[in-house]
């Protein structure tokens, strides 16, 4: 359910028009209740869009899975940064893979990879830079909930 379509000119030489072969799905993610706590998912350039998190944050999420192929040029300054907001702003652990390669004929079209498992507190729990491989990192309900409880700032909200 990638809910924003990524349109965008961002200096690598490509034009990207998402919205020309995919559609949005138009609405909040669903969050699904499992053993490992309640789970949600949003796509690459929804990143972008804090109300997003926000309104899976008001469903309860606690883990956001958000695969991405960010491009060089937006990863590079903006792919940590927009992630930790997320996790910190919402009180949510994101586990984000990044997409990493070349991926046109001509060998220039390149995205960022580093995927990232970032606690709600900001930390970067683990990270693969541009190589293959899998992030692992220990997911801790109890302590999401005890840094919820110890900044409840999600409760003081006025809008």
């Amino acid at each position: 359910h990638k809910a924003h379509l990524f349109n965008a000119v961002v200096g690598d030489g490509f034009n990207y028009s998402e919205s020309n072969s995919t559609e949005s799905g138009g609405k909040v993610p669903d969050v699904i209740q499992t053993e490992y706590g309640k789970i949600s998912s949003a796509i690459c350039y929804d990143i972008r869009f804090p109300e997003l998190f926000r309104a899976l944050s008001e469903k309860g999420v606690e883990l956001c899975f958000l695969p991405a192929a960010f491009t060089v040029p937006t990863g590079e300054a903006h792919w940590h940064v927009l992630l930790r907001a997320r996790a910190i702003e919402n009180f949510m652990y994101v586990l984000a893979p990044g997409q990493t390669g070349t991926h046109d004929p001509h060998g220039k079209r390149k995205t960022f990879g580093h995927s990232l498992i970032i606690s709600p507190w900001g930390e970067i729990l683990d990270e693969i830079n541009n190589e293959e491989g899998f992030a692992i990192a220990e997911i801790d309900l109890q302590r999401l909930n005890e840094i919820r409880n110890q900044l409840p700032s999600l409760n003081h909200r006025l809008f």
